[in-house]
């Protein structure tokens, strides 16, 4: 396994929301620097259309659009935008105060008008680091918020099916466009699961070698702390799902909840892959620790079957180095050579022994 390259920690984020009135609209993340875009994008069966631009203002022309219009906001640092973009919505304060909040596991609220929900959008960047995204989405009546804390995400092949009337979004509600939204956000959960497989076999595969890296308890604590965080932001999905496709609201079509059904099973099923590597990288570490005390035990063997023939051979030498006059065998004409081939007899006989117990 090649040798990784140390990352730097990730930069921890204070969360400034506390102690604070409920319903603030306080900014609690890592990237207070992008710049706010927004993407809006207004369709029905016949026509789409798409804008970029940085100008809230431009959201509003919207309102009385019988067509379906997504607004995806990129960058949540810019909380005057997004008040102003809530309140032309209708959207309650502690809605605002979540969605700027990228310490906010995820979860759906639902309200007269709009369901909210939130969830952590994840993939892998090409450098093989790991990016866990906060994002928010509200389904109202003829339109979708999304809100994203930076540019870059998994909904190209939503946009395509936007662009070119594939599928069913161009001739179904918000409802099916959010569906869309959380389905494209799963299915990025079995690449990283299955990269997740990937990396556990490597390791394995790694920890048998006969010299394995020195770096690989770090790799394995680290391929923990990967499980934790992707284990966070999809088990409340569970319940997310749940609520939504079991809930009442008039928001969602009997049809969607079809697909909705659908996709509860693929979360669960994304829950139990990630509950099983998460055990096996949990015995990563006590394989490694066996693999290391069975290679001293190989070790120890050796040493104690070579003490355990050098002992008589020893003890023999030793009966005839002592400097005793009237040792009798010192009288024989041939008695260094009937040491030596005792010694070999032993030696030998020894050897056989071991073998014969499958020692050596």
């Amino acid at each position: 396994m090649r040798r990784k390259k140390k990352k730097n920690k990730p930069v921890k984020v204070k969360n400034t929301s506390v102690n604070q009135v409920p319903g603030q609209v306080i900014y609690v993340g890592s990237k207070e620097n992008t710049s706010t875009s927004l993407e809006i994008i207004d369709y029905n069966k016949e026509k789409h259309e798409v804008k970029h631009t940085n100008n809230i203002n431009e959201v509003f022309q919207y309102r009385d659009s019988e067509d379906i219009t997504w607004v995806n906001v990129n960058g949540l640092n810019a909380t005057e935008e997004i008040e102003q973009l809530g309140k032309f919505y209708g959207l309650h304060p502690l809605i605002l105060e979540d969605i700027v909040n990228t310490q906010q596991r995820p979860k759906i609220d639902e309200y007269d008008t709009y369901i909210f929900m939130v969830l952590k959008m994840m993939y892998y960047a090409e450098d093989g680091e790991l990016i866990k995204e906060h994002m928010s989405i509200v389904l109202g009546e003829k339109y979708v918020l999304t809100f994203q804390e930076a540019d870059g995400d998994v909904f190209d092949g939503v946009r395509d099916r936007i662009k070119n009337a594939k599928g069913r979004i161009r001739n179904s509600g918000p409802d099916y466009l959010t569906y869309t939204f959380i389905d494209a956000i799963i299915d990025n959960y079995f690449i990283i699961i299955e990269t997740m497989g990937d990396k556990i076999e490597e390791l394995e595969d790694s920890l048998f070698l006969d010299d394995p890296e020195e770096t690989i308890t770090q790799d394995i604590q680290d391929l923990k702390k990967e499980i934790i965080r992707i284990r966070r932001a999809i088990y409340p999905l569970r319940e997310v799902i749940n609520r939504l496709e079991k809930g009442e609201h008039p928001l969602i079509q009997e049809k969607t909840n079809h697909y909705l059904r659908d996709l509860y099973d693929h979360i669960i099923q994304v829950s139990e892959n990630i509950e099983i590597y998460r055990e096996m990288t949990w015995g990563l570490m006590d394989m490694y620790m066996t693999t290391i005390s069975n290679k001293m035990n190989e070790v120890m063997k050796v040493l104690t079957i070579m003490a355990s023939i050098f002992i008589p051979l020893t003890f023999m030498a030793g009966i005839y180095g002592m400097n005793f006059e009237y040792i009798p065998e010192l009288q024989l004409k041939y008695g260094y050579f009937y040491l030596w081939a005792a010694m070999l007899i032993v030696f030998f006989g020894l050897l056989w022994y071991f073998k014969r117990k499958k020692w050596l």
